[in-house]
């Protein structure tokens, strides 16, 4: 396997990447990650799991039975890759309109 394909099988699935681009943010509830993704409930439990198994994320204590996520050091070592990401995608979208 490439580290390219060892990259894509953590972070790779629908959902994933933007997950962790909402985090470089700072901390996330359940619920603000739901409302400004727009996913569904049930494929951002379970992105957040696998990204939690992964070691990108982790989940912080809060009361009331309330979730809210943060970025390990190696999700936080994603940001360059998103921010790149990112240009890529403007550029391939200003293309696309042209």
């Amino acid at each position: 396997m490439s580290d390219l394909a060892a990259a894509l099988e953590v972070i790779g699935a629908r959902w994933a990447l933007l997950v962790v681009e909402r985090l470089l943010e700072g901390p996330q509830r359940y619920g603000d990650l739901q409302r400004d993704l727009g996913a569904p409930t049930n494929i951002l439990a379970t992105r957040l799991r696998e990204l939690e198994a992964a070691g990108v994320l982790y989940r912080l204590p809060l009361r009331h039975n309330t979730r809210a996520y943060a970025l390990t050091d190696r999700g936080l070592a994603l940001r360059e890759a998103i921010v790149a990401l990112g240009r890529w995608g403007g550029a391939v979208r200003g293309q696309v309109q042209a």
